[in-house]
């Protein structure tokens, strides 16, 4: 191996050792964390829809334990992340505020379930996985 050859090699692995050490990790204590405090009021601890604001809401909050199971044992990512973000807001009677605001910053390369994979907020990414954690089986 020339110099050359062996100096570029070091820098490609310094440079994916930089971008990984630089990655927001997305693990389910963040999506837990974030849901505690932007879901449950509304959609409860478990995410069955019963949160302690859920009687005063019209129409009452979402079960989020069945959206696999209302989209035929698979779960929807790519609508759910939409909903959360705010990209469905006026196509309901919901009264579920936009998280796109809160959720965004540093982002990951996600593939929702479209095959596309696109720059995504990581904690919305982290969010879903943990939506998806709460599934019925």
């Amino acid at each position: 191996m020339t110099f050359a050859r062996a100096l570029a090699t070091s820098a490609t692995f310094a440079t994916l050792a930089l971008v990984a050490a630089c990655s927001p990790e997305l693990t389910p204590t963040t999506g837990k964390s974030d849901y505690a405090q932007f879901c449950a009021s509304c959609h409860g601890p478990s995410g069955k829809g019963d949160g302690p604001v859920a009687a005063e809401l019209k129409p009452r909050p979402a079960d989020l334990t069945l959206l696999a199971k209302r989209n035929g044992g698979s779960f929807p990512r790519l609508s759910a992340m939409e909903q959360i973000h705010g990209a469905t807001m006026g196509r309901s009677e919901s009264q579920m505020p936009e998280f796109g605001d809160i959720l965004s910053g540093k982002t990951v390369l996600y593939d929702a379930g479209d095959g596309i994979e696109t720059p995504t907020p990581w904690r919305l990414v982290a969010l879903t996985k943990y939506l998806e954690t709460l599934q019925q089986k």
